[in-house]
């Protein structure tokens, strides 16, 4: 069904209970000590046993013919609950960033996999001739950095292209995109030279995939110049689209993300800030700040995505590498008690397009949000869904 995958990754974990998830049973015990019944599944979870109960400080209402609830954080997003599947009963093995992160990604918690956007391209290929299949869009290196995007034991033309967002210019978001020196033909002449004489290197060396590698990279940054400049300036969009995304850089990767799949780009992964942003030790109400600049930008993607014909045919999917806990954090590291900490066995994950079924809530957490115990759905089944789209 599907030919292209938007990733959108919420660095950091973002709370379910706060966005997607609601659980107004939360309000008649908040602030209390946490129940026997969950302090007894406690063993893999950071949560203390002297915390107390948070209950989320949002409004939950339903959206759509659907009606799905969706906190009033995410007004955008929930005014398009009908092309949108909530998974509710997501979890993971790993309950810290950086195994999550990897996890996420890779499908392990150890280094040395390929990640997803590899694999995917080297068993589907590019449809883009000009561009990289497997773009990676990010105003800053996360913290894992580009073992996220790497191709590991694959060869390196599958690894991800890196291009920070956080640039506005075409020719700094994509630095040496244009040669000032040597025209097209001249370059092109170079460039059949050194594959003769790569060629003649194989014949006498024999197979070389790092030299194979390199020669596909540079043949890829050569017609890059005849596209690229066009694909990343969103400039060329409508004001009206431009407007619709908003301004920032999560914004930028969102609409170039759109302009990238519409060109063929296998995956593009888009990176809410660097950092980490959604790790809410401190104080849960920071998701306000996080949630306004990411509400729009999901939602206008998933709309325009519908606009340009390309909704059905790509996977859209928000998801953090786990989510977070339904108790303040208890901890002498933060300063305000009015945080969440990991939670890795239940969360939520957002998926649209590429023939997942909109308007619809696919399990589901347990009274408190904790733990996943209705129809749970690993990481690895995530991965196996998105390849069997």
């Amino acid at each position: 069904r599907a030919k292209n995958v938007i990733f959108m990754f919420m660095e950091g974990a973002p709370s379910q209970m706060d966005l997607f998830d609601p659980k107004p049973g939360l309000q008649k015990i908040s602030g209390q000590p946490l129940p026997e019944s969950l302090t007894s599944q406690l063993r893999q979870a950071f949560i203390k046993k002297d915390a107390k109960v948070l209950a989320s400080p949002r409004v939950f209402k339903p959206h759509g013919q659907s009606g799905i609830e969706m906190s009033d954080y995410i007004p955008h997003i929930a005014s398009c609950a009908d092309d949108i599947c909530l998974v509710r009963s997501m979890y993971t093995e790993a309950f810290n960033h950086h195994p999550g992160q990897l996890l996420l990604f890779t499908g392990s918690i150890q280094i040395g996999r390929p990640t997803m956007g590899a694999w995917s391209l080297y068993g589907l290929g590019s449809e883009s001739q000009n561009l990289p299949g497997f773009v990676v869009l990010g105003p800053g290196l996360p913290v894992l950095g580009p073992i996220l995007w790497t191709s590991s034991y694959l060869p390196g033309v599958y690894q991800g292209a890196y291009i920070p967002n956080n640039e506005k210019e075409v020719d700094k978001l994509i630095p040496n995109l244009h040669n000032t020196r040597w025209k097209p033909e001249d370059q092109r002449r170079q460039l059949d030279l050194l594959g003769k004489l790569n060629h003649l290197q194989i014949q006498r060396e024999g197979d070389d995939p790092q030299l194979e590698a390199g020669i596909q990279s540079m043949e890829i940054a050569y017609r890059m110049q005849t596209e690229a400049a066009e694909a990343f300036d969103i400039s060329k969009e409508p004001v009206k689209v431009r407007e619709a995304y908003g301004d920032g850089d999560f914004a930028r990767g969102c609409l170039m993300a759109a302009r990238l799949v519409e060109r063929g780009v296998r995956m593009v992964q888009v990176y809410f800030g660097d950092d980490q942003p959604w790790d809410s030790h401190e104080d849960i109400l920071d998701h306000r700040r996080l949630a306004q600049k990411a509400d729009r930008p999901i939602a206008a993607l998933i709309r325009d995505l519908k606009q340009r014909g390309l909704l059905n045919e790509t996977v859209v999917v928000v998801t953090g590498e786990f989510g977070r806990t339904p108790a303040t954090e208890v901890s002498g590291l933060v300063k305000v008690q009015n945080g969440r900490d990991h939670n890795n066995h239940g969360y939520t994950s957002l998926v649209a397009g590429g023939g997942f079924r909109g308007g619809m809530v696919y399990g589901a957490t347990d009274e408190f949000g904790f733990k996943a115990v209705e129809n749970p759905v690993d990481v690895h089944d995530l991965h196996a869904t998105i390849l069997n789209q």
